[in-house]
């Protein structure tokens, strides 16, 4: 008998393997992406449905004012306001949530819209285990109403889908006059041209000072009536509605109506636009329709980059940091190729896509650099679209949101942008316009450029943040001079060359950290405390203090080396950076410090780059030991799986690059600097007939560091490989081992 129930326990475990086998290899890659992550702690994610790069993206909003609700939802709250049409992901700013719908099942007072969000007659409790999203597509039950509400969108259009109960009186509101955080409505309209058909605009202040917003919803049920209200006052006559906050609630004439679908079409420009857009990308299609296509599309931009791994939490958080890459910049131009400027000129594209929705601080350090390997043809529209942006404004963006130029975030990096996909063979749009915009920004006297110029740094009693803004100004100069060079423009190049070791002016010798230095050129800032945090005003850091960004010097980590007296030196004070404690001092302290390890701060932008510059100094161990550290504690599966703002795809590009065992510590340099893969094997796709592959041979968790290397067979003792031999395809062969070889790479 023991013999038979052997067999049978072997017959059943051979069977259950194969079918659990067989369920993975049906899985697509989508079915890995779990839009919650992110959507707790400090992410600041949104779970809605949005195409890749998508010009709308219909999400659930709470109504709470805080930092921690910039996207519009946080997956602490338990109340739904209802659902916006534009969401930001990730950012440290609150914007947008413009244009908000609301299913409801009774009549509301409507001179509560625009309220606060207690006050608002349509909220409604949900639950968590009530909500589903994937790429593309998000559904909730309403507690209150039993309502249920679906999303979907395509790259144009919204589509809601609303499923009433029984003896409901079905209807759903317009509020234009619902504001979060740091948007303010300033003139809205609002008309029913008929009965399957609103129309109407928002203007507001907020972050984006001069945004507007056309719109046209499109309902698939008649409308019998409507109750309008305009700045807390009932409408009693007429279809339409205006003043600062105004809004509506419409209702169905329908006993056994079950469902309604609506489609949502917005513009920057025009009611028209907006009606135009809807016609084109919405009246011919069905929700469902939309959201299997959706699912496609996100399906083929996922396989861009196929993991393989026996471990499917490391798979659901690679997809969905490379889901998180993906959602902006955001496409800005209707279907006719027009779109609005901050000066309300309106500009028209060419054979090219405009975007909107720039977060260059964060995301030039490696969320661009990922585009430009997986989605070229965007980086040359993205730079079109900064072009336009430069021939209105004079300079090159800084943070665009709705094309206003926020000024947000130090530096100029749509300098390092350009320069970075140029000097990467990215070259769809005209180069000696673009090389003119990088150098006349760089020349320009705004935002500190002018003492800049005058000291060779910018001196802390003339302007707060001055340590970080001469950092990354220095590395903007570096980038515009191997522009210059590439172009022929010699003395350009030595130029800028030599402005770019601004840093140097800043390091301090007695403490190891770059400090402020005063106009005397000789004075530090005193007193200091290298973990000193005051949040944006009278620093000399920007979100951080001295340990985090005394390293920014991505385009000469060996004259940074040289400044701290070595190899030894360094390292040993790099190493410190990981292993200090955590200890943050100071009043007003940034809340941007997240995800501590030590005094580095994975929270926050400014410190990704640091753990790879091990690699330069003859440690490139510690490289590999830290980043895996970094992969292990810093993400995770759950809602807080981020440590810090998702920053519009910067946090997760960071994961997707530094998992395959690579990162672009200097994105314009060219090279990819090497740490710890941990997936067996990756395939980058590049065209349809060329990959570049990479295998990890027994990587594992303790098998974390590198014993050697290959690059198509052929030994790799250098602890980099270039864009070049990336995108020419081939294999990169790491072999991986428990103990540190220190006799690689050195």
């Amino acid at each position: 008998m023991t013999k038979v129930y052997s067999f049978f326990f072997i017959i059943l475990f051979l069977n259950l393997s194969c079918t659990e086998e067989k369920q993975n290899i049906d899985k697509k890659r989508v079915d890995y992406v779990d839009p919650f992550i992110g959507t707790g702690g400090h992410g600041h994610t949104f779970p809605g449905a949005t195409a890749p790069f998508g010009m709308v993206q219909p999400s659930p909003d709470n109504g709470t004012e805080g930092w921690d609700w910039c996207s519009g939802y946080h997956i602490s709250d338990s109340i739904i306001s209802g659902f916006a049409q534009l969401h930001l992901s990730g950012t440290g700013i609150g914007d947008l949530a413009d244009v908000l719908l609301m299913p409801t099942h009774k009549k509301m007072d409507v001179t509560l819209f625009g309220t606060s969000r207690d006050s608002l007659p349509y909220i409604s409790r949900f639950s968590h285990s009530n909500e589903v999203a994937s790429p593309g597509y998000y559904r909730v039950t309403l507690d209150d109403s039993k309502i249920t509400v679906a999303l979907t969108a395509n790259s144009h259009v919204a589509f809601h889908q609303y499923t009433y109960g029984e003896g409901d009186t079905p209807s759903f509101i317009v509020d234009l006059g619902y504001a979060v955080n740091w948007d303010d409505p300033t003139e809205s309209y609002l008309h029913l041209e008929n009965n399957h058909l609103l129309t109407g605009y928002r203007y507001s202040t907020g972050w984006a000072k001069n945004q507007k917003v056309f719109f046209a919803i499109e309902s698939s049920m008649p409308i019998a009536s409507a109750q309008f209200t305009a700045d807390q006052k009932a409408v009693d006559a007429g279809n339409s509605a205006k003043g600062v906050k105004t809004g509506g609630q419409f209702f169905f004439d329908m006993d056994a109506l079950k469902m309604v679908e609506l489609k949502v079409a917005v513009s920057s420009v025009g009611m028209a636009n907006a009606k135009e857009n809807l016609s084109l990308h919405g009246t011919p299609h069905t929700f469902d329709i939309v959201k299997n296509a959706t699912n496609d599309q996100w399906e083929e931009v996922l396989s861009k980059i196929t993991v393989e791994t026996p471990q499917d939490s490391l798979k659901t958080i690679f997809y969905t940091a490379l889901y998180h890459t993906q959602l902006a910049p955001v496409l800005f131009n209707d279907t006719n190729g027009e779109f609005r400027l901050q000066n309300d000129s309106i500009a028209r594209t060419n054979e090219w896509e405009a975007y909107s929705t720039l977060s260059l601080w964060d995301t030039f350090r490696a969320q661009n650099p990922l585009l430009n390997i997986v989605q070229p043809q965007k980086v040359n529209d993205i730079i079109q679209s900064m072009l336009t942006y430069y021939d209105e404004q004079g300079t090159l963006p800084v943070w665009t949101l709705y094309a206003n130029e926020t000024n947000t975030m130090t530096g100029n990096h749509g300098v390092s942008v350009i320069a970075e996909a140029y000097l990467k063979g990215l070259r769809g749009y005209d180069v000696d316009k673009a090389y003119q915009a990088v150098r006349k920004t760089m020349m320009g006297n705004a935002r500190g450029l002018e003492p800049y110029k005058e000291y060779g740094f910018i001196p802390y009693d003339l302007l707060d943040e001055s340590v970080t803004i001469s950092l990354e100004f220095a590395y903007n100069d570096w980038c515009v001079a191997q522009m210059a060079r590439d172009l022929g423009h010699e003395e350009d190049y030595v130029y800028f060359s030599d402005r770019s070791n601004a840093y140097a002016h800043l390091f301090d010798a007695t403490t190891g950290f770059m400090r402020g230095k005063s106009s005397d050129g000789k004075t530090w800032n005193s007193p200091f405390d290298p973990k000193f945090s005051n949040h944006r005003e009278n620093t000399d850091y920007t979100e951080g203090n001295a340990w985090q960004h005394s390293w920014f010097v991505p385009h000469d980590v060996l004259g940074l080396i040289q400044l701290h007296g070595g190899n030894a030196a360094f390292t040993g004070k790099l190493e410190q950076l990981f292993t200090e404690s955590s200890e943050i001092v100071g009043d007003n302290i940034s809340v941007d410090i997240s995800g501590l390890i030590g005094q580095y701060a994975h929270g926050n932008e400014p410190s990704h780059h640091i753990a790879y510059m091990f690699n330069k100094a003859g440690q490139p161990w510690r490289t590999q030991y830290w980043v895996r550290q970094i992969l292990d504690t810093q993400y995770s599966t759950k809602p807080d799986g981020l440590s810090g703002n998702e920053d519009c795809g910067q946090m997760s590009a960071w994961y997707v690059f530094s998992s395959l065992g690579l990162y672009p510590m200097n994105p314009a340099s060219g090279e990819y600097e090497l740490g710890s893969p941990i997936f067996e094997k990756a395939t980058i796709s590049l065209t349809d007939s060329l990959e570049f592959v990479i295998l990890a041979k027994n990587t594992s968790s303790i098998n974390k560091y590198i014993q050697s290397v290959k690059l198509n067979g052929k030994p790799l003792q250098r602890t980099y490989i270039t864009h070049s031999e990336l995108m020419t395809g081939g294999t990169l062969e790491f072999e991986m081992g428990p103990d540190p070889d220190k006799n690689w790479g050195t």
